[in-house]
């Protein structure tokens, strides 16, 4: 297993728990955990896209990247307004 199969199958490991949990109703998309979750998944899985240099995977997942970032601060700045 090369260096680049750890990095995606962590990564897609991690997004899939992080759906499967947010389907089932476990963790609720809004959740700090869930974004975290999709942010280290989605960064890991690019990380492992660029290392065999396959480029739609890497805007994909970058982009699930900045994508999830947005909603997870998204999500703080709201909980900051209704904690004040």
């Amino acid at each position: 297993m090369t260096i680049s199969d750890i990095f995606g199958s962590l990564g897609v490991a991690l997004l899939l728990i992080a759906f499967f949990l947010n389907l089932f109703k476990i963790i609720s998309s809004e959740s700090k955990i869930y974004g975290i979750m999709n942010i280290i998944g989605a960064g890991l899985s690019c990380y492992a896209s660029v290392l065999i240099g396959f480029i739609p995977f890497v805007i994909l997942e970058a982009t699930w990247a900045i994508v999830a970032t947005a909603g997870l601060i998204k999500s703080n700045r709201q909980n900051m307004l209704r904690s004040e």
